[in-house]
């Protein structure tokens, strides 16, 4: 049987997932990621690539698909293998202590450390309670926005209340035809800053606001042609050529949560208090899928977390080496070569 070794065998190609690759080579530890995505970048190059991110340190504004491909550039000195389309199922300990980790198509994959980084999981969006929904997905109907650019000069109305559909509003008001943003409750759940700019839009006339109220039936052919809206005790129908409706994401750790880790509220316990590793020794949990007192969704959270759980594993790889800390402004990154970096942990370890 073919097996896939390696160091750390990391499960989730999104930023944290990515990021672990670069911490990992500058330990001289090779790393192995597992997607069931058909390209790294998880979320970010997935639901909203073209999104923009403020808080990344040091960089004012970045879009999430550029983030993603300024991650793959930072860790191509550290050549990290994949394997795409496939999600991990079995979880199998070995008597070496290492772990095998098989995926829904087979591929057996070995690593004496495994890191869960698959962000929320697999996920599906909520999907309003409308007849026939099924029948205009893709045709008018889109639960996630990849591309700004198909929705130029349409008519295009977004449904929701949270942070997505308001700064999805915001967004495609600039590309757009019209933009009618349709929410249940008067009030919005979203970032007081966002349900401002939209405000002010709605004050310019640039964009329709639509509250309380609901989208309760579709119309069309092949396409999506409007819809219908119930706002209070009356009725309205809208021409429309996208609907967008922004509910969020179901989040499922799928096989993953079969593995016998402690789990909460659908995500993975970890010990911050040490290096975020799990219930089960050599298997870690960074970024969203993981929660402890305190933790935050946030991508440089995710960074940390794959810092810090990287020099655990470089503990459980290596028992008998020490691990020197050196700065990239000192060494850069090529001086972090793998081979290089066992070499001199050798050195090290002869001398004392």
């Amino acid at each position: 049987m073919n097996i896939i070794k390696t160091d750390i065998l990391i499960i989730g190609g999104g930023p944290t997932g990515l990021f672990t690759v670069f911490e990992a080579g500058l330990l001289g530890l090779k790393c192995h990621i597992i997607d069931a995505l058909v390209k790294p970048g998880g979320q970010c190059s997935e639901i909203y690539p073209k999104k923009p991110i403020f808080d990344i340190p040091g960089i004012p504004e970045i879009l999430a698909g550029k983030l993603v491909e300024d991650l793959l550039e930072q860790i191509k000195p550290f050549s990290p293998g994949y394997t795409l389309a496939e999600s991990a199922e079995k979880l199998e300990k070995q008597e070496d202590g290492s772990f095998n980790v098989v995926t829904n198509k087979g591929t057996t994959h070995n690593a004496k450390v495994v890191a869960i980084a698959g962000g929320l999981g697999s996920f599906e969006p909520r999907k309003p309670p409308i007849k026939d929904l099924e029948k205009f997905e893709g045709k008018g109907l889109e639960y996630m926005i990849k591309d700004p650019k198909i929705f130029e000069n349409k008519n295009i109305v977004i449904s929701g209340g949270g942070d997505s559909a308001l700064d999805w509003t915001i967004e495609l008001e600039k590309v757009a035809k019209k933009v009618t943003l349709i929410h249940r409750r008067i009030e919005f759940r979203g970032a007081i800053d966002s349900v401002e700019k939209v405000q002010k839009l709605k004050n310019k006339l640039l964009i329709d606001v639509i509250t309380p109220a609901e989208v309760f039936a579709l119309n069309g052919d092949s396409n999506l042609r409007s819809l219908k809206v119930k706002i209070k005790n009356t009725e309205k129908e809208i021409n429309t050529d996208f609907f967008i409706p922004l509910f969020g994401l179901i989040p499922k750790l799928g096989e993953i949560g079969n593995w016998g880790l402690q789990i909460e509220k659908n995500s993975i316990c970890v010990n911050n208090a040490l290096d975020y590793q799990t219930n089960i020794p050599g298997v870690f949990a960074i970024g969203d899928v993981n929660t402890y007192p305190g933790k935050l969704k946030l991508i440089l959270c995710g960074f940390h977390e794959a810092t810090l759980m990287c020099q655990a594993a470089f503990k459980i790889i290596y028992p008998e080496k020490k691990n020197i800390l050196r700065y990239t402004t000192v060494a850069g990154v090529n001086g972090f070569d793998g081979s290089k970096r066992k070499s001199e942990s050798a050195i090290i370890k002869s001398i004392e």
